[in-house]
């Protein structure tokens, strides 16, 4: 017998368009949490559908001026709609994690439907990929419902380009100071987290590609260890250092994903396999403790603050104060003895060698592509030095040039 989740019976269906047609006035849209979404979702006060429209209403109104979302999902409605009809066929049961959650995703990451996987680049714009990504893979195995892709700096920073910019969707902006950084390459789920475009987004880093567009945008990014989650299907820089991790308004939000995200894959099965057997028994959420900090020790590095204006240094003082009043054991003037310039030259000659690599790579599995090589992206890039419109992406594309 099928699980409670995929008993979809024609009458779970008509009910769950019956309460997604009546809305769900009570609840309160505006920086809804997982728990809190989750919650409505059972009691009745919310439907997938109905968050669906909300955000997709969101991303009308503010993408405009804030580039975040590269591309919405077709078929987040009818989703979001199967997710509602499950949910009423399990009594509820399914109303846990991410199912039925609106998650977007970093234009690197690959989906097998009507969205497209290019990177922000136009040169992969109508590529066709075989298979989800892994990380993509597994949240829909948890319900959740693909709402769009969110715009990256183009080839994840590895072109020369503003942080945050890419052809396809333009320059993003940061929401709270729009003549500030939003930072990159994860700029677009940084902002869209930020400025309520979803519940949770997903983002990928290399060398701070999540950590510094979540500092930038206020928001809660973890970089997992390298193998924790998958990248297959995602478009590579390097296998040494490229990971996946969540991009949302709250602790409790990214350890969701989190959790519904790590895991072996068989694709990525050599860093995938040394990686999961540290996923603890029971998922990250059991450590979701209100006295968390407590005895933790947390380094702070020496000369860190030192770069910042007066104001800035003030405000990271104040939260040193609230870890240590929370019971945090801060170490000050931590000197990690490294040069990080040759480190940062190593690092870059490493990425150089192993980009090339593990791009051919990547576009060559691809089922379709205008491109198969790097050289064949660099000459893209070549012809089409500042931003293009697609117009003249398909008159490139049509000429073979």
């Amino acid at each position: 017998m099928a699980p409670p989740c995929l008993q979809v019976l024609a009458a779970a269906v008509a009910l769950a368009l019956a309460l997604a047609a009546g809305g769900a006035g009570a609840f309160e849209f505006q920086e809804a949490t997982v728990d809190a979404i989750q919650l409505g979702l059972r009691n009745g006060s919310l439907t997938s559908a109905a968050l669906v429209r909300f955000y997709l209403d969101r991303i009308a109104r503010l993408n405009p001026l804030l580039r975040a979302v590269i591309e919405v999902n077709p078929d987040a409605p009818a989703q979001a709609a199967r997710a509602d009809a499950e949910r009423a066929a399990s009594g509820g049961r399914c109303a846990a994690g991410l199912h039925g959650v609106p998650v977007l995703l970093k234009d690197n990451i690959a989906t097998r439907d009507r969205l497209n996987t290019t990177a922000g680049s136009l040169a992969l714009l109508g590529s066709v990929v075989r298979r989800d990504a892994g990380v993509a893979a597994r949240l829909r195995r948890a319900g959740a419902v693909i709402l769009g892709k969110a715009n990256p700096s183009e080839w994840s920073n590895f072109r020369q380009v503003d942080p945050g910019w890419s052809a396809r969707g333009g320059q993003t902006k940061n929401p709270y100071v729009l003549s500030v950084t939003p930072c990159g390459s994860s700029a677009g789920p940084g902002v869209a987290a930020a400025a309520n475009m979803a519940a949770v987004t997903l983002g990928s880093e290399t060398a701070g590609s999540i950590i510094c567009p979540s500092v930038l945008n206020s928001v809660v990014g973890i970089k997992p260890t390298v193998g924790l989650t998958s990248r297959s299907g995602v478009i590579p820089i390097t296998p040494r250092q490229d990971t996946i991790g969540p991009m949302c308004r709250t602790v409790s939000d990214a350890v969701h994903v989190l959790d519904a995200i790590v895991g072996y894959d068989e694709l990525d099965a050599e860093a995938t396999g040394a990686a999961s057997k540290y996923i603890p028994r029971g998922g990250y959420r059991q450590f979701l403790r209100m006295d968390g900090l407590r005895g933790k020790r947390i380094g702070v590095l020496k000369g860190f603050f030192e770069q910042y204006e007066p104001e800035p240094r003030r405000v990271y003082e104040k939260h040193l104060s609230t870890m240590r009043h929370h019971g945090a054991i801060l170490i000050k003037d931590l000197d990690l003895a490294v040069n990080w310039t040759d480190l940062v030259d190593q690092m870059g000659l490493l990425i150089s060698a192993e980009f090339k690599l593990s791009l051919n790579a990547y576009l060559k599995d691809l089922l379709y592509s205008p491109v198969r090589s790097l050289a064949q992206v660099i000459a893209f890039n070549n012809a089409h030095p500042v931003q293009v419109t697609e117009k003249t992406y398909r008159a490139f594309a049509a000429d073979g040039s």
